[in-house]
Order: structure tokens, then C-alpha cells, then sequence
């Protein structure tokens, strides 16, 4: 930027885009300071350099703006875990799957984790039952999106949530953002009488 650049002439872009032409640096730095501009290299491979006439403190300022617009539309995804044991109750086993579906519904991810204890590493075979079973019951809500796989003592899948379950989550996030509704003039004016009686 401004002195920093050390070629000796450069390819000039306006402040608007225009094309000035190649130019030597001192002319360059010249016109920048006529117009009260910073002279910025844009393109500093290129033979010569690209450089641009711009206000360069409002093109940071712009810059860290998008940036952050970009980071706050951006969707955090969350993983939520849900631990069984292959010989889960059924009741349990009801109360856990009601967590899965809520989490879904709120449009996270979870990873559903089978813990195997002792003798039970023998048989994978209740994991991957249960697994399936809790796959198909949730199937209107989420998708397998990571099959399952035997880590060690553990068994892991992962569900994700269908995109409309997500859209519908957004929108009843958005929903309960927004503020209290103000009364309507009716609903005022019904309310003053009943004030001006207990005078």
C-alpha cells in the first residue's frame, strides 16, 4: 500500500473502476494523493502490479462488516449425544427416544452412543438392532447420516434432522424471537372504561 509497493510503474484502476493505464509509481502515488486516496495493491503477481485508488480505512471497515454478517447468517450446527445400553429398558428406552426426537425437532444433530460392558461386546448384534429400530422410528423426523460402527466399547450413529424438520425449526426459533404484540386500539379502548369506573 502507498509507499510500501516497490515496482516502478503500475496497471492504475480508478476509485470507480476505471481503467487508467500503466503508469509509474510516482505518478501513481501522485493522483492518489490529489484525490485523497490510499493507493492499494490489488493484484501484486501480476506483471506489473494491479493497484487500486481507494479509501482504504472504509474498505477494512466494509470488509470486517461482511464478515460478520456472514458469521451471524451462518447456521450452528449442534450435536447432541444420547447414551443406551444394548438391554435398555423399554421404558427408558421410550424416555431416550423422546429426547432424539426433540433434539431433531429443534434441528440438531445426535449421536446416539451404545456403551457394551463386559460379556455384551460379544453381541453387536443388540447394538445394531437398536439402532435400526431407533432409525426407523424417527424416519419422518431425521435420516442416518453416519451408519453405524463398533468404536472400541462403543457403538455410534449419527442422525441428522430432514431439512424441513430444520426449516421448521428455524422458523419457530425466529417466531419466539420476536417481540410481545402490541395491543390493538380496540383492545385499548375497551380497557379505558373499566379504569375510569374504579375512580
Amino acid at each position: 500500500m502507498n509507499e510500501q509497493i516497490r515496482a516502478r510503474e503500475v496497471r492504475l484502476v480508478g476509485p470507480e473502476g476505471e481503467q487508467v493505464g500503466i503508469v509509474p509509481l510516482e505518478r501513481a502515488l501522485q493522483l492518489a494523493a490529489d484525490v485523497d486516496l490510499d493507493l492499494v495493491e490489488v493484484a501484486p503477481m501480476a506483471r506489473p502490479p494491479v493497484c487500486k485508488l481507494m479509501d482504504f480505512g472504509k474498505f477494512k471497515y466494509e470488509s470486517a462488516l461482511k464478515a460478520r454478517e456472514a458469521r451471524r447468517n451462518q447456521q450452528q450446527t449442534v450435536i447432541k449425544e444420547m447414551k443406551l445400553r444394548p438391554k435398555i429398558d423399554p421404558h427408558d428406552y421410550e424416555t431416550k427416544k423422546g429426547h432424539v426426537v426433540r433434539f431433531l425437532k429443534a434441528g440438531d444433530k445426535v449421536k446416539v452412543t451404545i456403551m457394551f460392558r463386559g460379556r455384551e461386546q460379544s453381541r453387536p448384534e443388540l447394538g445394531f438392532r437398536l439402532l435400526r429400530r431407533l432409525s426407523e422410528e424417527i424416519s419422518e423426523l431425521g435420516f442416518v447420516e453416519a451408519s453405524p460402527k463398533q468404536d472400541g466399547r462403543n457403538m455410534i450413529m449419527v442422525l441428522a434432522p430432514h431439512r424441513a424438520t430444520k426449516v421448521a425449526a428455524a422458523a419457530t426459533a425466529a417466531a419466539s424471537a420476536r417481540p410481545p404484540r402490541e395491543p390493538r386500539e380496540g383492545e385499548a379502548a375497551e380497557a379505558a372504561p373499566a379504569d375510569s369506573t374504579a375512580e
